[in-house]
């Protein structure tokens, strides 16, 4: 009798132990797939193919078809991280938001109202997303999150790079104020930002290199720069 009842104190502490300390496994829904939280989740943007991948512990996790910027506003090139997540910004950012930590402006990750524009270059730089995806990957990833945007800061070269000036913003801003920079004309921040004091860099530098002072970077700018050929 002393024996049984010790099997079923012993019993009833290994039960209380699982449920206590292990509820997890016991009552995870076998319906739901079970996400590793052992690996960073990363975001990969690929422009040209419209699509945006996300990797967990660097391999293929899911995909989705986006839309991008468009050449006058093209999405912006390079590595950022999310910085913060919302819902419901408006009818144009569809049911979420994802921003990035883009230096010259507001970008980020969002839904749309206009679905028949995933799969081209539409937007004004941020990425367009179903609303069906957006909340899938919204609930998916954290603040911290980092996001790779493939692509050539001067754009793809079946395009060629767009004219700037004043009141432009974007990868190439900052490419043309690092030149300047270095060349000693621009003793400003390298922001991305094209403002007055970069134009007046511009307009020094074309002066004194035989080109028009209009203070717009154009083809031939990009020549003198070294960036093309």
């Amino acid at each position: 009798m002393i024996k049984y009842r010790f099997q079923v104190w012993r019993i009833l502490v290994i039960l209380f132990f699982i449920q206590t300390f292990m509820p997890l496994h016991i009552y995870a829904d076998p319906g739901l797939p079970i996400v590793k939280d052992d690996g960073p989740i990363t975001i990969e943007v690929f422009p040209q193919r419209h699509q945006l991948v996300v990797y967990l512990d660097q391999i293929p996790y899911k995909s989705f078809p986006v839309a991008v910027g468009n050449p006058s506003t093209p999405t912006p090139v390079g590595e950022y991280i999310v910085t913060y997540k919302g819902k419901n910004w408006g009818p144009s950012f569809g049911s979420r938001w994802i921003g990035l930590n883009v230096p010259w402006g507001t970008y980020g990750i969002h839904g749309t109202n206009k679905p028949y524009s995933i799969g081209q270059h539409a937007s004004h730089g941020c990425i367009r997303m179903r609303n069906r995806d957006v909340e899938k990957l919204y609930d998916l990833i954290p603040v911290g999150t980092k996001v790779t945007i493939f692509g050539h800061v001067l754009g793809e070269a079946n395009q060629g790079p767009r004219l700037i000036s004043e009141g432009d913003v974007g990868a190439d801003v900052q490419l043309v104020q690092n030149r300047l920079q270095s060349a000693g004309y621009f003793h400003g921040q390298c922001d991305g930002r094209f403002k007055s004091s970069t134009t007046i860099a511009l307009k020094k530098f074309q002066r004194q290199n035989g080109l028009i002072p209009n203070g717009v970077v154009t083809p031939k700018v990009y020549e003198k720069f070294g960036l093309l050929e």
